[in-house]
């Protein structure tokens, strides 16, 4: 099959971005783009690093990030698997990207720019739950700001559709991946127990 490794190549094979596509992208937060942004409990986190590339989901019980100012977000770093795969590529390299999502609403808001990390205990203490605090915190630098396009939801129906039942749940996968080590039933059976004491 034919590789496509050219830019003009790759150009021709499309009709120009029409200009709403172009116009749409802001340097920092508008109004619109803020209440957009505060209304998203969940986003994608995208970075790159030696190693390669990494997608990690976010959320949160409220604003997934805070506004620290119109070019400045934070992102705080919940209770995960430890894995530190985003936190060890920002440290490398700050290259960041986020995608925002609202359930119910197919527009998907993107953010690129540069992020570091901090453990200010101040900045920590912002983003308090059940008494809990991150051990630290992204910080976002905003390079570009903007509304994606509904299609790719409307075509996938993401947020009008259950397909859950069609899927092997994480028991099942962490006993594949442990050569049955690791108990499907019992892993699925207290999990959400185990979740709730560690969401935060």
């Amino acid at each position: 099959m034919r590789r496509v490794d050219d830019i003009a190549a790759l150009e021709a094979l499309y009709a120009a971005p029409g200009g709403a596509a172009l116009r749409k992208v802001a340097g920092r937060l508008t109004p619109a783009y803020r209440r957009w942004i505060a209304a998203s409990r969940f986003c994608v986190l995208a970075t790159c690093g030696p190693e390669g590339m990494d997608a990690s989901p976010r959320g949160d019980d409220g604003p997934v990030a805070l506004e620290l100012d119109a070019g400045t977000l934070a992102l705080p770093d919940w209770r995960g698997n430890n894995r530190l795969d985003s936190l060890r590529n920002i440290v490398r390299d700050g290259r960041i990207a986020l995608m925002f999502m609202v359930p119910g609403d197919n527009v998907v808001v993107r953010v690129n720019g540069r992020a570091w990390l901090t453990d200010d205990a101040d900045l920590c203490a912002r983003f308090e739950q059940a008494g809990r605090h991150p051990v630290t915190v992204i910080v976002i630098e905003i390079g570009e700001v903007y509304a994606q396009c509904p299609k790719s939801l409307l075509r996938s129906g993401l947020w009008g559709r259950d397909d859950s039942a069609e899927v092997p749940s994480l028991g099942d996968i962490l006993s594949e991946m442990t050569s049955g080590e690791i108990d499907a039933s019992a892993w699925d059976r207290d999990y959400p127990d185990r979740a709730r004491s560690t969401l935060w």
